[in-house]
């Protein structure tokens, strides 16, 4: 019999996310799926590594495809909780890693500010094909976590890439796919592949207060330049176009240019 694929799944919104447990459903239906996931909360960390983390894991059950299964929470970062889904739950290597459903979209610059892009980067480091999932929200549904927030779309859309990736090798320099699914969008809506772009996303206010000592937390907008927007872009897809973005991404964040005529042009001017 042909083993089942193996679906390592992952978030940054926490274990009790509803996007995490609608997105271990629709995955379930194509393979085996092992949730490793952060404990808590862990938005916005990033790839981060944090010493102080206690790695605890817990066990709870998800149901899905109506069998009880297993799930793990990670008191830890996202990539954290790669780290040791990869190294002490999955039974072998997995064939596939999802990060999400994010609630909201990561987009252009800012995307490595997100822990659900930069836990699939950290799937991918361990040389497995990796996906990051993200439905674009605004601020208060990103934050609330909602049941009643709608992400079966994007769920959708996270099942039709992870079928392609389970049986299509990626090309050389595409180690994971990065996709934004539109708030609107529907089973039909058009996708395409975008590049990131090189505006930032989520703009941040500057604080407010005037003594320095006061703790403070940070405000923030989701903005960008229409004029300027690159139409190939994953902001112009998803907020101008209304289309679901996916973009390819690789591990290799050196610059694309002739290393050796900038290292003449650097040395010339050092001399």
């Amino acid at each position: 019999m042909t083993e089942r694929p193996l679906i390592l799944l992952t978030n940054d919104d926490g274990l009790h996310s509803p996007g995490l447990r609608t997105l271990a459903q629709a995955l379930a239906e194509i393979g085996d799926v092992l949730v490793a996931a952060p404990w808590e909360q862990q938005s916005s960390t990033g790839r981060s590594m944090d010493h102080t983390s206690s790695r605890i894991i817990h066990t709870e059950e998800f149901v899905l495809n109506g069998e009880r299964c297993k799930v793990y929470g990670i008191e830890g970062t996202p990539g954290q909780a790669v780290q040791h889904g990869m190294l002490e739950l999955t039974p072998r290597k997995p064939d596939l890693i999802v990060s999400g459903i994010n609630f909201g979209e990561n987009m252009g610059m800012s995307v490595t500010i997100s822990g659900t892009v930069m836990a699939a980067y950290e799937g991918a480091a361990w040389g497995v094909p990796a996906m990051a999932i993200s439905s674009q929200m605004g601020k208060e549904e990103q934050v609330s976590l909602s049941d009643e927030t709608d992400v079966t779309v994007a769920a959708y859309f996270a099942q039709k890439f992870a079928r392609i990736l389970l049986n299509h090798e990626l090309p050389e320099d595409v180690h994971l796919l990065k996709v934004d699914v539109p708030r609107n969008a529907t089973r039909q809506t058009g996708w395409r592949l975008t590049r990131l772009s090189r505006q930032s996303y989520y703009i941040a206010h500057k604080p407010p207060r005037r003594d320095y000592s006061q703790p403070f937390q940070l405000d923030w907008d989701m903005t960008y330049d229409r004029e300027s927007l690159e139409p190939d872009s994953d902001i112009y897809t998803l907020r101008v176009a209304e289309q679901v973005s996916v973009t390819p991404l690789s591990l290799d964040f050196s610059s694309r240019l002739d290393l050796a005529s900038f290292e003449r042009a650097l040395k010339h001017e050092s001399d």
